[in-house]
């Protein structure tokens, strides 16, 4: 666990620098900070899809999983999550200020939430997680995630920055995921096998660039939806092993 806790108190340290100073940068350059990272986490994204060796088992794994986080309602739950703790911190009404409707249900639209579902995002789907975390909990070595926890500090600042508070409850999140994983590595050691893991990390790369195209602002994605993603296509790559 030790290298989920000094991600997490990167993630800490990082977000209250950046909410805290984020008012004081002048918002061009907090455009152009978001706008950096947008294209990072698309190269970054684009770079560990295109590792699969069959687009056909990341299809699957993302469309199935968009079906499953549509209907468990992932996405809203986080943004239902995020208004609430912000009403009981802040102590704002933010469902009349700031939730929508949506298909007949409220979904949360305030800063804090949007921060909090987007750094909960962008630090817990990817490569780096998922690897140093099995690292950590088989090994005991935790280099992998030491190297994520200093990408994930800077991030924090930029995205609290802009998206303030939230960004900093992202790191319960952290710890929750990646704590999980590094738990449940040893039972998971028989399944990691190469091919399961090219796979589950070219769906989470899809994940990621959807991310990218959120923080540039060019769509709206419900990547938190797709989430189940990175469990089917573990499963995928097992039913399909050998045919």
């Amino acid at each position: 666990m030790t290298g989920t806790i000094l991600n997490v108190s990167t993630v800490l340290v990082g977000g209250t620098v950046g909410a805290v100073i984020g008012e004081r940068l002048p918002n061009r350059f907090r455009e152009t900070v978001m706008h950096a990272i947008g294209l990072m986490t698309l190269l970054i994204g684009f770079q560990m899809a295109l590792g699969t060796r069959s687009a056909i088992i990341v299809l699957g794994s993302v469309v199935l999983g968009a079906v499953l986080g549509e209907a468990a309602g992932i996405d809203d739950a986080l943004k239902s999550l995020g208004d609430w703790v912000e009403r009981k911190v802040a102590g704002k009404e933010t469902g009349a200020n700031h939730a929508k409707l949506d298909g007949g249900q409220v979904t949360g639209e305030s800063p804090f939430s949007r921060g909090f579902v987007m750094a909960s995002l962008v630090f817990c789907v990817g490569p780096m997680t998922i690897l140093g975390s099995f690292q950590d909990g088989l090994t005991g070595v935790y280099n992998t995630l030491a190297v994520k926890s200093v990408l994930d500090g800077f991030t924090a600042i930029a995205l609290a920055s802009s998206l303030g508070w939230g960004v900093v409850l992202s790191s319960i999140v952290v710890l929750v995921y990646q704590g999980a994983l590094t738990m449940g590595a040893v039972w998971a050691k028989p399944l990691l096998s190469e091919p399961v893991m090219t796979e589950m990390t070219a769906a989470g790369g899809l994940l990621i660039v959807g991310i990218g195209l959120n923080i540039l602002g060019l769509t709206k994605i419900r990547v938190a939806n797709m989430l189940p993603a990175l469990v089917i296509a573990p499963l995928l790559v097992m039913l399909t092993a050998g045919k």
